[in-house]
């Protein structure tokens, strides 16, 4: 189970952008990878097809495994691990371990 969804504000915490922080633009559960804004930025050699497609040297945003970022609480504004809860009304919420605040 993936922690971090769409939106969340996130930190890098291992790769060649290590330090940086970026909202999540992007989450892909199955791979276990979200795609940061601004993070993670490859060159991708692309040829001409037809009017459409761009030719050239292009940069975008690839996917980051998700052990690679960490969350940042909204509230303390610090980089947490995350906690499962259950509410009073039965569903499961989100909450961060230094704070101890619900996400969700």
């Amino acid at each position: 189970m993936m922690n971090i969804k769409k939106n969340d504000n996130v930190l890098v915490i291992a790769g060649k952008d290590r330090g940086k922080k970026g909202k999540v633009h992007y989450a892909f559960p199955r791979q276990n990878k979200v795609q940061v804004d601004g993070i993670n930025i490859i060159k991708k050699h692309t040829r001409p097809r037809g009017q459409v497609k761009q030719a050239g040297i292009i940069e975008r945003e690839a996917p980051l495994d998700v052990s690679n970022v960490m969350l940042l609480c909204p509230k303390c504004n610090k980089p947490t691990r995350i906690g499962i809860t259950v509410l009073k009304d039965g569903k499961h919420a989100r909450f961060c371990k230094v704070c101890e605040e619900v996400l969700d």
